[in-house]
């Protein structure tokens, strides 16, 4: 395709990869960037240990992990890779993920993996599961390229960098139109910086070092929907409700009832954005024992209404309330 288009000596500017297109002008994305910008993300969530999944297919695949190394190298830390195999049958499948995880069984944690795309970091997170390795308490990962459908039905849900398309688009179509009036842009590459990190539940926590806090965290998000209560977590884990206080507010800069709350809201939000069930099943579904509390917490914790919310989200496609 690149070739034809070319041939035809017609004005064209490369959008997608400089592999093919030798001497079209190229915008597209920092990839340099995207690696750096997941290693402070995890850096400035106390990860010491990393690795990433890789694919070799394409130029800016390469270029987001070896930036990603790079950078967590500069900070004194390694970095473990494992190339994937890319597309997979259905007969390979099973295979491919038997190996990915041995890989992850092997990996000294808690460690911080960025995958090189969404599809990638989704397999991570499907071999997490089946091994029975805690995400993101054990293993955190961060994917790229913030495809919506796989980063909010992920389970859980995926941490992604966010691209800027829209400039992109922009910026290339401004550039074609300068070619096409004859004029000499000077520009062989523009490259977009990412618009940033969206952060969901696969990294959303900071490295935990307590074992205590650890267990308590993984009570919470494997029964925060059941309504299970701080005096159940407390009662499992043989430890005083001050004692946990203590050293959850010492590891999370929050308590147990506010990381309770944390994990229940930040699910409400999500069921809002992706589907139409009512306030009375949202509830039912995130552990509230009655709706009208649902409504009347969430007014309390975002100013707002959760019909308000779900209505500015589909109206402008990312309203959404301060951090979960």
């Amino acid at each position: 395709m690149a070739d034809a288009i070319s041939a035809t000596g017609v004005p064209a500017v490369e959008l997608r990869s400089t592999n093919y297109s030798e001497g079209l002008p190229f915008v597209g994305m920092d990839n340099a960037l995207i690696g750096e910008m997941v290693a402070e993300h995890f850096l400035n969530r106390g990860y010491r240990r990393f690795a990433a999944y890789t694919l070799d297919t394409e130029s800016f695949f390469r270029e987001r992990v070896r930036n990603f190394v790079t950078r967590v190298e500069s900070a004194g830390y390694g970095c473990d890779l494992l190339p994937s195999h890319g597309e997979s049958s259905p007969t390979d499948w099973e295979q491919h993920q038997a190996e990915l995880i041995r890989w992850l069984e092997r990996l000294a944690k808690p460690v911080g993996i960025f995958a090189t795309n969404d599809q990638l970091a989704v397999r991570l997170l499907d071999a997490c599961n089946r091994a029975g390795i805690p995400v993101p308490e054990e293993v955190a990962v961060v994917g790229c390229e913030n495809e919506k459908t796989l980063c909010d039905f992920a389970s859980p849900t995926l941490t992604s960098v966010q691209f800027d398309g829209e400039t992109v688009g922009f910026r290339a179509a401004e550039l074609l139109d300068q070619i096409m009036q004859g004029r000499k842009t000077g520009q062989t590459q523009i490259l977009i910086p990412p618009k940033g990190i969206e952060v969901r539940a696969s990294s959303d926590e900071f490295v935990i070092e307590d074992p205590i806090v650890l267990r308590a965290v993984r009570i919470i998000r494997e029964g925060a929907f059941s309504g299970i209560t701080v005096g159940k977590i407390c009662e499992t884990l043989a430890v005083s409700r001050s004692t946990l206080e203590r050293r959850m507010k010492a590891s999370l800069q929050r308590g147990t009832k506010e990381e309770l709350l944390r994990v229940r809201f930040r699910e409400v939000n999500r069921l809002l954005r992706n589907t139409d069930l009512t306030i009375e099943a949202i509830a039912d579904l995130t552990g509230f024992v009655h709706p009208h509390y649902l409504q009347t917490a969430y007014r309390d914790r975002y100013g707002l209404t959760p019909g308000r919310y779900r209505r500015n989200h589909r109206n402008h496609g990312q309203a959404r309330p301060g951090a979960t």
